[in-house]
């Protein structure tokens, strides 16, 4: 049987001289305290610490007699509570769920799981809502369906946000466009998800707990993702990048150096090349567990992926020097932007991203090199549904990832081969001299 009682601690006096009113939750032989609003001092306190000022008893009375309604109210579902759930519950039971707290606190337990990526991603849907609602606390009854109408309406608008500038006291206006219709997908599936988190850690079907009762995304459908277009580039424009000549150290030059180490290695993607130690190195081979996918996986989607001789110097040149440079990934993925900004002008491409590199090594392998679409989605680490019982049974032979691999850049040395050996015509001499 659990117990609620005031209590006041002598070894808690504060520097002011007053004492702390605690509530002690008592269960399964443990302890824990909850801090009240109420202060006292000592002459309102016994010499056993007992409350003896009849304003502040019947106070903390009311509250402590709130508190043992409720956990008669919880009956045999008593026997499934600690005594810290137990304290979690009267803590939670009469207070709203502010959304933009509970974001914050999800977007930090992200960033200390090693999650950068999701972190940032939630950490934009955090910013939009204080835009759109104007304030820093939302109620989670304030996310319904009617809102999600209206706040999408919003995303799709051009409009101004206000940040902080970096000069204490000063901010900055910003320009944004609306939302892409993909952009706009994304934006909600990520809001979706932090609700979806918010449920679980307020909501106990077990118990019959359900602090948010309600469900906007069962009305407002987010939808299914939108078709994009194609992110690859031919051979010829890969041949292209890799060659044009960049400035030395600049971000440009890491653009393109990135893009290649990624389209070398099936398609890794900024963070997991950010997160490569020596420790990744195994008899000529990288082997890491992609970030995107490790927790959602039985597999920790660990890949193993051969080394090649045009990966190696980019590897020497970047591997745990990224990190010394940049303090997250998420500065590295500015710079990225930035170099690929540059990038695009220098090569004459009009579409590029570190992306396309994983999308054109995927696309070559399966169109150009006739590679079976589950070898390429093996090289690229994915998953199959579709056979995710079957996989169960069949051990993972990473040389089909390396024939992939290998035929990829095959195809791309014989490119170069193709150029080296193309008939030199008098214009071409006239150009070279």
């Amino acid at each position: 049987m659990a117990t609620v009682s005031a209590k006041v601690f002598e070894h808690h006096k504060k520097a002011d001289g007053t004492y702390n009113v605690k509530i002690c939750v008592h269960h399964n032989n443990q302890r824990r305290y909850i801090d009240t609003v109420h202060y006292v001092v000592k002459k309102q306190l016994t010499t056993k610490m007992k409350i003896k000022d009849n304003f502040v008893e019947e106070l903390i009375d009311k509250q402590v007699k709130s508190y043992r309604k409720v956990i008669s109210e919880l009956g045999e579902k008593l026997n499934f509570f600690t005594a810290e759930t137990l304290k979690d519950y009267l803590l939670d039971i009469d207070s709203e769920v502010d959304f933009i707290k509970f974001c914050r606190v999800h977007i930090a337990q992200s960033e200390n799981d090693g999650k950068s990526g999701t972190a940032h991603n939630h950490r934009v849907i955090l910013n939009s809502l204080i835009d759109y609602f104007k304030r820093e606390s939302v109620s989670i009854t304030e996310i319904n369906s009617n809102m999600l109408i209206s706040y999408e309406r919003y995303l799709k608008s051009d409009r101004i946000l206000i940040r902080p500038s970096g000069q204490k006291g000063f901010v900055k206006e910003i320009k944004t466009k609306g939302l892409s219709e993909s952009g706009l997908y994304n934006h909600m599936r990520d809001l979706r998800t932090l609700f979806n988190a918010a449920r679980n850690r307020y909501n106990n079907e077990d118990l019959g707990i359900y602090k948010i009762k309600h469900y906007p995304f069962k009305k407002y459908k987010v939808g299914s993702p939108p078709l994009t277009k194609k992110r690859n580039h031919s051979l010829e424009q890969i041949k292209k990048l890799r060659d044009c000549t960049t400035r030395p150290d600049g971000r440009a030059e890491i653009a393109r150096d990135l893009y290649m180490l990624s389209f070398y290695l099936c398609g890794i993607n900024a963070v997991d090349i950010y997160g490569l130690t020596n420790k990744n190195i195994v008899n000529g081979r990288i082997e890491y567990n992609r970030s995107k996918t490790q927790d959602q996986r039985k597999d920790k989607a660990f890949i193993s992926i051969k080394i090649v001789d045009e990966a190696k110097p980019l590897l020497e040149k970047y591997m745990e020097k990224l990190s010394a440079r940049y303090v997250n990934v998420n500065g590295l993925n500015k710079s990225l932007q930035m170099g690929m900004k540059q990038l695009r002008k220098i090569a004459g491409l009009s579409d590029l991203t570190l992306y396309w590199a994983r999308h054109s090594f995927a696309t070559i392998a399966r169109n150009t090199c006739r590679m079976s679409r589950d070898d390429v989605s093996q090289a690229l680490n994915h998953v199959d549904n579709d056979h995710r019982t079957t996989d169960i049974y069949i051990e993972k032979d990473w040389g089909i990832v390396d024939d992939v691999q290998s035929n990829v850049i095959n195809s791309l040395r014989r490119m170069d081969k193709k150029y080296l050996d193309k008939p030199r015509t008098k214009t071409n001499i006239k150009k070279a001299a």
